[in-house]
């Protein structure tokens, strides 16, 4: 399930444009944040009221709960615990956090974007790749914190309170603007998980295109949770014996 009209959607960007960065780079934050915010005032037109950053959500939330104070009375407006801690920060932060004091945005915040309606949360982040350059795999999300995730769908059995789409930009420079010239849309739990690619020496990043992910996963959430759930251990216990073999092994004789 999906609230935003992801088809229509590409058909609106593809072909429009955003100036070009003044600090001169083509790569990175300082590409993808324009389109970023681009593609958010779109999808705020259709849900104006609905429409967040991660930031605004939050700020927006404790602000309508003003009485709630401190870490864990916060946590308690969150319907879905699994959310709750998608979107929350910190204990320290959210302690901290006061009507005078709030949130601002982040880059490592886990959504670029989200709307929230009937509390269901479609999640967003925003993609964007130079397609006049060969590049890597850009980091999507911790797989340590998608295994987390999981787990915490399965204990508190809810498999329907949100989800997670990546809205990729394809761009050129042309003159002065970067014009996207296509646009790809992915949902996180129609890829098979055990065609995820983790790169542990990326911070246990899960990294793909995202025009290259494919979406042929057809089970329920839970089935998909379960299924993530083994690719991660699996990968995790084959990292574990290579550590071991690689960096255990060859030196355990001179500590004997």
């Amino acid at each position: 399930m999906s609230l935003v009209n992801y088809e229509e959607l590409k058909k609106e960007v593809i072909n429009t444009s955003v100036p070009k960065p003044l600090s001169g780079t083509l790569s990175g934050h300082a590409a993808g944040e324009p389109f970023d915010k681009h593609v958010y005032s779109h999808i705020k037109i259709k849900f104006p009221n609905e429409t967040f950053r991660q930031y605004e959500y939050l700020n927006y939330l404790y602000s309508k709960n003003s009485d709630r104070i401190g870490f864990k009375a916060r946590q308690t407006l969150f319907n879905s615990p699994t959310v709750m801690f998608l979107l929350s920060r910190g204990k320290d932060v959210t302690d901290k956090w006061s009507i005078e004091n709030q949130f601002e945005e982040k880059q490592n915040d886990t959504a670029d974007m989200l709307v929230v309606k009937d509390e269901f949360f479609d999640i967003i982040d925003i993609k964007t790749r130079n397609i006049s350059k060969k590049a890597q795999a850009p980091n999507i999300i911790s797989s340590y914190k998608l295994a987390q995730v999981c787990a915490k769908m399965i204990d508190n059995q809810e498999f329907d309170t949100f989800t997670i789409n990546y809205f990729e930009i394809d761009w050129l420079l042309e003159d002065d603007k970067l014009v996207c010239k296509d646009a790809h849309i992915a949902n996180l739990f129609k890829a098979k998980p055990d065609d995820l690619y983790i790169n542990w020496a990326s911070g246990m990043q899960i990294q793909f295109h995202v025009f290259d992910l494919e979406q042929s996963f057809s089970g329920t959430m839970e089935e998909w949770a379960k299924e993530y759930l083994i690719h991660f251990v699996t990968q995790a216990k084959r990292r574990a014996d290579s550590m071991i073999i690689k960096f255990v092994k060859p030196f355990e004789k001179y500590i004997k």
